[in-house]
């Protein structure tokens, strides 16, 4: 399985290499470039399909997910922020120590998707977390904090593509450059700029309401579909990056 979807980014991220090429000494360039080809690197791939599943389904529930959406998206950023911060700080010890975590991040992700995917099929059903959720106030179980937290998740779940784009390729020219400290940012929110054209297509196409008038009466299999679709994408994620 990994090998397939090492072989979707390869189609995607090899014209784009081609193109960094001819912007070395473009720094900023370089950088959105970089995320553009982690966007289609194994883990940010999986990623950004269950993105486009779990907002496209509320698209059907609500008017707009674009505040969500881009919360989505800053938790991607300021993650990757973060992470290039601490590594131009304290350079190569914190991305040795760094690549111990960053493996047990990724695989869980799988296994979280298909719970997620299990949850909505209403096959399995948590009922103490029902209850332990009422505690909590509703922005830290959906709206924008949720997903800030769903995105700064997927951005922790480093593969060996995206240590490589991000570590070998980005920030040597983060460290080189001036103004290499905002680098970080702009190749994270290039990681989600296919998730953004999607769901802007969506949006100038009217999609949405062609999609809210036919959903009448056929919502539960709607997010049936949601839930199998989310099961899948974890099952073989797990497959993957467990190594069974």
């Amino acid at each position: 399985m990994y090998n397939l979807l090492s072989n979707i980014s390869n189609f995607f991220s090899e014209p784009i290499s081609t193109f960094l090429n001819s912007y070395e000494h473009s720094p900023l360039i370089i950088a959105i470039l970089l995320g553009l080809i982690g966007a289609f690197a194994p883990c940010q791939l999986t990623g950004n399909i269950s993105a486009i599943t779990f907002y496209g389904y509320r698209t059907i529930q609500r008017e707009s997910i674009w505040k969500e959406l881009a919360f989505f998206i800053l938790g991607k950023v300021l993650v990757f922020s973060l992470i290039g911060w601490l590594a131009w700080i304290f350079g190569q010890v914190f991305e040795r120590e760094m690549t111990i975590y960053f493996p047990i991040f990724r695989k869980i992700i799988g296994p979280l998707l298909i719970i997620t995917g299990l949850l909505l099929l209403g096959i399995l059903k948590l009922r103490f977390i029902d209850r332990l959720t009422t505690k909590i106030p509703l922005v830290m179980k959906e709206g924008k904090l949720g997903s800030f937290l769903l995105g700064a998740s997927f951005s922790i779940a480093f593969c060996p593509t995206m240590f490589v784009l991000f570590f070998v390729w980005l920030m040597p020219t983060v460290v080189n450059t001036s103004y290499g400290f905002v680098l970080p940012a702009f190749f994270g929110l290039a990681t989600s700029i296919p998730l953004l054209i999607i769901f802007a297509l969506i949006e100038a196409f009217d999609a949405k309401r062609i999609i809210l008038k036919r959903s009448k009466g056929i919502g539960l299999y709607v997010h049936r579909f949601a839930g199998v679709i989310l099961v899948i994408i974890g099952f073989f994620d797990t497959i993957t990056y467990w190594g069974l």
